[in-house]
Order: C-alpha cells, then structure tokens, then sequence
C-alpha cells in the first residue's frame, strides 16, 4: 500500500450523530418556519444560547444530567452541551433579571444526549421550545395549549388529539390510593406507559412485576391490589366534555381529598378559556392518565399525538413549571411551555404525506446552451432573481440540453428556460416545465406527448418575467 494511500482519511459521522443532506433540511425549514410563525403571531420573541453551559448550571434536572456530554474549557472549567433549552431558560431569566416579566420567548436548536443511539434515535437532534416565565395565570397555560392546536393547523394535520391533565390530580390520587410520596415517580414512570401497554400490564408493573415480550422480568412496585384498583377507578372516570370530565373528578375526591381543588380549579379555567375560544373539544381533551416529565412539572401538563401516525408518541408536550429557577435565584417564579422535536415531527409529516421533500430552492434554472455567450446567461440569471424569482444557473460540463434537464429534473426544479442560437436572433426565449408529464400515464404514449408538448412555450424575452410569475402561480 502506498504512503497517499495509507493518509487516506474514511468519510464517517460520529456515532449516534448524522448529517442532514439538502433535501431534509429544506423540509425541516419548513416546519420551523410555520411554527415559528405561529408562535410570533401570539407574541413570543427569540432566544439563542450558548450549545455550551458550565456542567453546575445543567445538573440537578431529572435523571438527565448523567447524559449529558461532558469536556473541559481551556480554563479547565467543567462544561457540557445542554441537552434541552429549559435549563438554559432558567438560567437566562435569573441571569438578566432586567428581562419584561412576562417573558416569553421561543427557541430553536440543537440539544445533544449520550443515550445509547438506536435506529431512529439519534444523540443531537433539534427542538423547538416556546415558554412564558412570569405568569400564574392559566391563562398562559391556555395560550400555550392554542398556540399547539394552531401549529397542527398550519400544518395540515387534521387528525391529532392534545391531551391536558395535572399534576396536582395526581399527586391527589396519591393520596387517594394511599400510596407513599417516596414512590411517587415510579407509579408516574408507569403511568406513563399506558399509551404502550395495556392497564392490566401496568397493573402487574405497579403491584408483582411481569414478563415482557423479549422475557426480561421487571420487578413490580409492590403496591396493594385495592391501591391499584382505586388508580383504575381514576383513570375509569366516564369523559364527555371537558367540564363534565372535571365534575367527575371532583365528586371522586371531594370529600377524601381537598388537596385536589386547587388542580381541578386550575384545569377549570384552562377549559372555560378553550370554550370562550371555541376550541373544538374532540382536539384538546383532558386525559386523566396523562403522566409525562412529572418530576418537574408542578401543574397543568400537556402532550400532543397524531391519530393517524400513533407510531411516533408524542411530538409537542410541555407543562408547567414553577420551581425550575428555584436553584438560581433560591425563589420561584411561575412558568409554562411547550416543546417539539422537530426531527420527529418530519418523520411523521412524510409518513402522512404532508410535507414535500425537494433537493433544491430553486424555482428556475437556465440552460446553456452556448458557452460563449454565459455573460448573457448570467445577465438573464440575475435579472430573474432580482424580480425574486430562485434561479439556478447551469453551471455543470454536460453542453446538450437533454442532460442539462436531467439535472434540473433529478433536482425537482420546475422551470427550464431554454435560450439557443435562434433564440437568441429573435429575441425570443422558450420556457418548459418540468412538472408537466408526471401525473400522466407513462404508458400512454399519445397523453404523456400531448403534456409534455404542451409544457414548452416560446415567446418574447421581454413577457419573461410575468410568464414565469405566472407559471409557478
């Protein structure tokens, strides 16, 4: 082997980390602007934070700390990449305390996890956070829960369920079911997998353990059956409306459980602001089974699921949170959001087919046809973008017109403008639109020649701009 060959260097992604070739992250634009949209209509204004914190500032936050990826400054401090954008809030708001209380803010990045990667999970990926800090108001809460509904909107997605509970009720059933505080997050852990097995394997999880599918044993909580039971007649509670759910909860625990006013109160005001909205209640529902991020959340909690792509679990979720800047200022101050995984919303939009996933911007791309003339080429090209039209000057070696709309064609770019000698003498210009033939039968050779005949036009160079305008209208 020769000495070039052995400084050769194998092409190759780290693990648990891919690349996003231009296909995916022009779809992924897409949603991040539509959601961005939405959430700048209601108010939310932008935040961008270091990828980097000291190690201090991202621990203590659930069991997360663990997998995060560590490393030293130059100063030998201990940093680590955030791995959501709810700790670095946290440390914001208690940083710059001159910040207009409400304050509320969106954000869109990259967060990194060391999880073990599996297929389809990744160690980087990106989020897209929305939160109001300053407000106790469910009011905010609502806006939230609205500002979720919308997105799906925008998007086209037609069949998706939001869910709301709190965690309040919860902590009541606790009580309720005379289960110790001390294993709380355990019975919410598995609470929390009611949307993946059955109650009865739950129940088994909560009380002896069970086998699962693979034969691994997973040791059970040790819970009485009548604690159990009295769960079931929770989550059993007949659900109609919205309000009508909340009445039914309450008699439950009226009288055993005064504790729990204070949560059925705040769901209370959640659906009494969705009614005066007009939000459709088969879209936003209250879930009493609803257990998601219950170690930090301290009210309302929300998740978002799409009916049609169950697969892909929740893709919004947020709650409440009024203790997260306890550890930095050593006081509360309330706050709710929401957060989506924008990689995992794509998945789901192109399992639907709600999303088109195309290689190039460009809307146009010009031909050359002869070389010597590419400053007129480059003339036409400019002209064209100025009226803000996407072009794509054929910059490549092939020099006939077939290969050049190969390129244009494996690109997914509409328009050719085709420009030739005898274009040229007559001033004129031919346009042909790569669209046309591909919802006609192939096989049909008569049709399939009448619409791509159809697609090529040739007209004065000075009606090109309103023709294309015309064109991709």
């Amino acid at each position: 082997m020769s000495t070039e060959n052995q400084n050769i260097i194998e092409p190759r992604t780290v693990k648990g980390m891919r690349d996003y070739l231009p296909e995916t992250v022009i779809a992924r634009r897409k949603i991040i602007e539509t959601v961005r949209t939405v959430f700048e209509r209601y108010g939310f204004v932008p935040l961008d934070t270091p990828a980097l914190e000291y190690v201090e500032t991202l621990v203590g936050h659930g069991d997360t700390s663990k997998n995060i990826f560590r490393s030293k400054s130059p100063e030998e401090e201990d940093i680590a990449l955030r791995f959501d954008l709810t700790v670095p809030l946290a440390r914001v708001v208690s940083q710059y305390e001159h910040l207009p209380k409400p304050f509320r803010r969106y954000q869109v990045a990259n967060v990194w996890r060391a999880d073990k990667p599996d297929p389809g999970r990744f160690r980087e990926f990106i989020q897209f956070d929305l939160d109001t800090v300053g407000s106790s108001s469910m009011s905010a809460d609502t806006e939230i829960l609205c500002g979720m509904y919308d997105v799906f909107v925008a998007l086209g997605i037609k069949n998706f369920l939001i869910r709301f509970s709190s965690r309040k009720l919860l902590d009541a059933l606790l009580l309720f079911a005379e289960i110790p505080n001390e294993l709380s997050k355990n019975v919410f852990r598995i609470l929390d997998k009611l949307d993946k097995i059955s109650f009865n394997e739950v129940a088994l999880e909560l009380t002896v353990g069970r086998t699962d599918i693979s034969g691994d044993k997973i040791k059970g909580l040790g819970l009485k059956n009548e604690q159990v039971n009295k769960i079931k007649q929770f989550l059993d509670l007949p659900k109609a409306t919205r309000l009508d759910s909340l009445a039914n909860v309450e008699q439950l625990f009226a009288s055993a459980i005064p504790s729990a006013n204070d949560g059925i109160s705040e769901l209370k005001e959640i659906c009494n602001y969705l009614n005066a909205l007009n939000i459709p209640e088969e879209k936003i529902q209250i879930d009493f089974s609803l257990a998601r991020g219950l170690d930090y959340y301290t009210g309302p909690v929300f998740e978002a699921i799409l009916l049609d792509a169950p697969e892909f679990g929740s893709v919004f979720g947020g709650g409440r949170y009024d203790g997260l800047v306890q550890r930095f200022l050593g006081k509360n101050i309330p706050a709710v959001g929401a957060s989506t995984g924008i990689d995992r919303l794509l998945a789901a939009l192109e399992k639907l087919q709600l999303i088109e996933s195309t290689p190039s911007t460009a809307q146009v791309i010009v031909t050359v046809m002869e070389r010597n003339r590419m400053s007129d080429y480059m003339q036409l090209t400019r002209e064209l973008r100025e009226n803000g039209i996407n072009t794509e000057l054929y910059l490549g070696e092939e020099k006939g017109l077939g290969k050049q709309l190969q390129y244009a064609n494996k690109q997914q770019i509409p328009l050719a403008v085709i420009i030739g000698s005898n274009e040229f003498e007559k001033d004129e210009v031919t346009i042909k639109d790569l669209r046309a033939g591909k919802n006609v039968d192939a096989s049909n050779r008569e049709e399939y020649m009448k619409a791509t005949k159809q697609a090529q036009i040739t007209f004065p160079k000075t009606e090109l701009i309103n023709t294309i305008y015309k064109m991709l209208s």
